[in-house]
């Protein structure tokens, strides 16, 4: 059987990490290849994972969220950094270690496995009870999550579906019998830099320097034409003297060429419908040289002849065309060192077969226009 290509690479795998929060596809539910597994040396990198019946097909924790990990009894908040889909872990923001802030370095991230999450829907006030008299307000977490059925969304390329927390804790009394939705995170909005010394400001951005060209709306007033080459190269090399065409010349009086893509399929075959054209014309004119003046051959043998001095004509033209593409290429002076060399490298092989002497040996033999 041929084999399949697989769906990811061992470094996708290792940097699966992410802090995107939609589903774009399932492939983090595909087995993972036992080479990717395998480590070829202690200084590889270890890919951890779940086995795929393990592993959450629509997560509901996602980065940006707050939530707090079962058995903290001191109830911290944490924010959600990245998840990994393929170990089902979450990663948090804060410190490991205490004292970690102050030695001015990056507090590291702890990831701890989804199944500890407990999302945080926010501070409500509880009515008073009988151990508690006055009103309360405490943290709500979500003990149990309900969603709406997953759809596709089409403009932004994702799953899509609602989250909401069918039990909480504590239980809030008057919405005890209520999903309550919770929204998505929402991504921080772009903050961009001022502008420094080597910005362009955006006043100077939006800033028009165009300046149209004065036209008659009248078919009677003149349509201002093209510069011709002597003015182009009287400006071009006396700077000195006053620019006939402003500072800002209009543009309009430069387009008299197709600025059109060249290299276009429709271009291309009208450029080789041309050459073809004109081989048949130089073919033609041969046909009518050697015709004109047969010289006792048949007509047969004539254009025989025509087209072979056309075909030499052509081998020509492209031989030469290839020359000058090699001197492009390389430097005329090192295809003239190369030359000089390759020269000198065959009068010394020539030498040496010149000067070379034979031992006598049995059974040789002496031509016999050489013998004395």
């Amino acid at each position: 059987m041929p084999a399949t290509a697989t769906p990811f690479t061992r470094r996708q795998l290792l940097s699966a990490t992410t802090t995107k929060p939609w589903t774009q596809h399932f492939r983090h539910l595909l087995p993972i290849p036992k080479k990717f597994l395998k480590r070829t040396s202690i200084r590889d990198p270890v890919i951890k994972s779940v086995r795929p019946r393990d592993r959450i097909k629509y997560w509901n924790i996602v980065p940006g969220d707050q939530i707090r990990l079962l058995g903290d009894k001191k109830n911290t908040l944490h924010e959600v950094l990245s998840i990994n889909r393929f170990s089902n872990r979450v990663f948090v923001k804060g410190a490991v270690n205490t004292g970690e802030e102050d030695s001015g370095k990056i507090p590291p991230s702890k990831n701890y496995h989804y199944s500890r999450c407990q999302l945080f829907l926010g501070n409500y006030e509880l009515p008073p009870t009988k151990k508690n008299p006055d009103p309360q307000v405490v943290p709500v977490f979500a003990q149990r999550l309900g969603t709406t059925a997953p759809f596709w969304n089409r403009f932004f390329g994702r799953y899509d579906w609602k989250r909401f927390a069918v039990k909480t804790v504590p239980v809030i009394p008057h919405l005890k019998d209520e999903k309550i939705p919770i929204p998505w995170p929402k991504p921080e909005p772009r903050t961009l830099p001022e502008p420094k010394t080597y910005d362009t400001t955006k006043e100077e951005v939006v800033k028009v320097t165009y300046k149209p060209p004065a036209l008659s709306p009248s078919m009677k007033g003149l349509v201002p034409r093209p510069p011709s080459e002597a003015e182009f190269l009287r400006t071009l090399y006396n700077p000195h003297l006053p620019n006939i065409l402003g500072d800002s010349p209009p543009v309009e009086i430069y387009l008299f060429r197709e600025l059109a893509n060249p290299h276009s399929r429709a271009k291309k075959h009208a450029r080789w419908l041309a050459w073809q054209e004109e081989k048949r014309q130089r073919l033609e004119k041969f046909f009518q040289e050697e015709l004109s003046n047969l010289r006792g051959r048949s007509i047969r043998e004539a254009k025989a002849e025509a087209a072979f001095k056309w075909r030499q004509q052509m081998e020509a033209e492209k031989e030469a065309l290839r020359k000058q593409r090699w001197k492009k290429i390389t430097d005329e002076a090192t295809l003239a060192r190369k030359a000089k060399r390759r020269e000198r490298k065959e009068a010394k092989q020539r030498q040496r077969l010149t000067e070379l002497v034979l031992k006598d040996e049995p059974n040789q033999v002496i031509p016999k226009d050489m013998r004395p």
